[in-house]
């Protein structure tokens, strides 16, 4: 479980001001908890933040009692990526929550290296499940696709005990497609008339009037 520090902020308080010192301006609140705006340390949440996403519990400390929650969403610059602000959703003590939970393949199909296309139709699934069991991923295993037709369906990827499927049970992660070669069909050229030239000819030319006999002829009559 990862934990970070935090202090309270003025709702009013500058959140320019406080990025230049190294923090960001963030807020929890939860089902019995008001909206409290609370400052983190820059580092420290982007650190947590590329460990936990969104389905890791993050305890809070600093203000009194801890608090297990969620970061239930983050928004960046869109140009340098740097963190600019975070939402933190408190979770209720005993009772389970609802999440979308990312899905993680494993494994090569047997159908793929039989050179057929393995298609990945869902990268997330939603899930009610007991704070305590909260998946960071679901594991997908692809080996059992073995040929075209096979297919891998919501109901059948492993979920932690305390956990209930909420997606259609019957919805495809995963199927097998035949792969088909497309033949590209090849028009020949029209049909071109090739003129030879015959020895002493310029293939560009065109012929004399009566060919080569008849200019052998004028040259007797000039003589």
């Amino acid at each position: 479980m990862l934990a970070l520090e935090v202090k309270s902020r003025e709702a009013d308080e500058s959140a320019d001001t406080l990025r230049k010192n190294g923090s960001v301006p963030a807020v929890f609140y939860g089902p019995k908890e008001a909206a409290t705006p609370i400052s983190v340390d820059a580092r420290k949440l982007a650190h947590v933040w590329r460990e936990a996403g969104e389905t890791t519990i993050v305890t809070l400390k600093g203000l009194g009692e801890d608090k297990d929650t969620l970061i239930h969403d983050a928004q960046f610059h869109p140009v340098n990526g740097q963190l600019l602000h975070a939402d933190f959703y408190v979770l209720e003590k005993g009772k389970k929550i609802k999440i979308n939970v990312p899905l993680e393949f494993e494994g090569v199909a047997p159908a793929e290296k039989a050179g057929h296309i393995v298609v990945k139709a869902l990268h997330e699934i939603e899930i009610e499940v007991a704070p305590a069991e909260l998946p960071h991923h679901l594991t997908v295993d692809l080996m059992k696709l073995q040929g075209v037709g096979d297919h891998i369906i919501a109901s059948e990827i492993p979920l932690p005990p305390s956990a209930t499927l909420l997606s259609n049970a019957d919805e495809v992660v995963a199927s097998v497609t035949e792969f088909k070669e497309e033949v590209a069909e090849i028009t020949p050229p029209p049909e071109t008339e090739i003129l030879t030239a015959k020895p002493g000819e310029d293939a560009g030319a065109a012929p004399t009037e009566g060919g080569p006999a008849a200019s052998a002829k004028g040259e007797k009559a000039e003589k």
